[in-house]
């Protein structure tokens, strides 16, 4: 039975393939030598970077708009004070002297 430790790499089971022109290929190669890792790595990690960006963009634009629509709300309520928030206020008052 082996233990996976923090420095080993989870196997690699999936494969992709991408046609590319020479030109793109030497700019690949180019900056994963510049990095000083595999073509193969430099472009699985570039793209992996790239992904986790675009879906955290997506999600924070739906999070955005949901969050905009919710405080909107929020603003336009004439709500009282909970009773929570009420204790909260003469606790404060009480400790600060207000």
């Amino acid at each position: 039975m082996s233990v996976v430790g923090d420095s080993e790499k989870p196997a690699r089971s999936e494969r992709l393939e991408a046609r590319i022109t020479a030109e793109q290929k030497a700019l690949l190669s180019r900056a994963a030598e510049l990095r000083g890792s595999s073509l193969t790595d430099f472009v699985v990690s570039s793209a992996q970077e790239a992904a986790r960006e675009t879906i955290r963009e997506h999600e924070s634009m739906s999070l955005s708009e949901r969050d905009r629509q919710a405080f909107v709300a929020a603003l336009l309520e004439d709500a009282e004070p909970g009773e929570r928030l009420r204790e909260a206020a003469d606790r404060y008052r009480r400790i600060s002297g207000v």
